[in-house]
């Protein structure tokens, strides 16, 4: 029998089909395949995947007022968002099922809960037993990114248990904002999933730090972008490409160790299936001198408050 301390991750490093739910989803669910043909127990993937990251902001002139063609592109991502209210998510939920395997994804989430007009950034923990466990809003869209997200809540900010372990994930920046690491620390994390549209200078100095902050191990998960990936039909299309290099997110899928050291030096350029084997015996020899919400803490002096009400503009009392 395997050892109950042993985990096998799987860090997929893949394009999306820009702009394209559908055909997106397709390569989503292709890779969980293969990590549980491969004995991955997760499998997680990067920021934003499903359908794409805002590539067009920063080369089309994103901050222009009323601009047509930004209205036209923020309409398209509305339309290709994920409604999970919807079921668009329903092929990945029965996939994990199938698979007896977790699938995290980043989504642009169109919610229901916030009227159905504005998009998320959203984190999505599908359990192969429940189903979709949480949904993490990016609490604060970075720069340009504000553009095309709203900002979201505290209501994702979980962990999961998983074998000996305890999960937890945020989306790309929200991993250097302290308060929300030291939530995911105070509710047990041990393995720490960073999610990122896909860039080397985002993961190769971070991961390793989260690591030895945590005493976890660390799973930075990227996207990546090459002009080949955006499709013949999209809008705006040339003007696009012609403010583009020709890979616009490089990877850096990485992952490393609760001492700091690589498990997985970082990828770039090339799609990838990563897998690796962790032992949570490492988790517990690191804590030994360090444990950031445990005994190296001082809750009589420092605490945290952590909002989880969904936010909403609207509160119905009554019938």
């Amino acid at each position: 029998m395997k050892n109950s301390d042993q985990l096998t991750v799987g860090l997929a490093q893949i394009a999306p089909v820009w702009l394209e739910r559908n055909r997106t989803l397709e390569k989503i669910l292709a890779r969980v395949e293969e990590a549980a043909q491969k004995g991955c127990r997760l499998v997680a993937f990067g920021e934003a995947l499903l359908p794409g990251y805002p590539f067009w902001l920063e080369r089309t002139g994103g901050a222009r007022f009323n601009s047509p063609v930004q209205k036209e592109l923020h309409a398209h991502y509305l339309d290709q968002a994920v409604s999970i209210e919807s079921g668009h998510l329903e092929p990945l939920r029965q996939a994990a099922g199938d698979h007896g395997i977790t699938v995290v994804v980043g989504c642009i989430e169109r919610p229901a809960d916030r009227g159905g007009h504005s998009v998320y950034c959203s984190l999505v923990y599908c359990d192969a037993e429940q189903g979709i466990a949480s949904v993490h809003r990016k609490l604060m869209p970075t720069y340009e990114e504000r553009l095309a997200w709203s900002p979201g809540d505290g209501h994702g900010l979980r962990t999961h248990p998983l074998g000996a372990f305890t999960v937890g994930a945020l989306n790309c920046w929200e991993n250097w904002m302290p308060l929300p690491r030291a939530a995911l620390y105070a509710q047990g994390e041990d393995l720490h999933l960073a999610l990122w549209p896909g860039a080397l200078r985002n993961t190769q100095d971070i991961t390793r730090f989260l690591a030895l902050e945590g005493r976890s191990y660390v799973l930075s998960v990227s996207g990546l972008m090459r002009r080949e990936d955006i499709p013949e039909g999209t809008p705006h299309r040339d003007r696009i490409l012609a403010g583009s290099e020709e890979i616009l997110a490089n990877g850096g899928s990485c992952l490393a160790a609760p001492d700091g050291s690589w498990v997985i030096e970082p990828v770039t350029d090339r799609e990838a299936l990563l897998v690796a084997e962790l032992d949570h015996q490492r988790v517990r020899e690191e804590r030994q001198n360090f444990d950031p919400a445990g005994h190296y803490a001082r809750p009589d002096v420092l605490r945290l408050t952590l909002d989880r009400r969904r936010q909403s503009t609207l509160e119905v009392t009554g019938e």
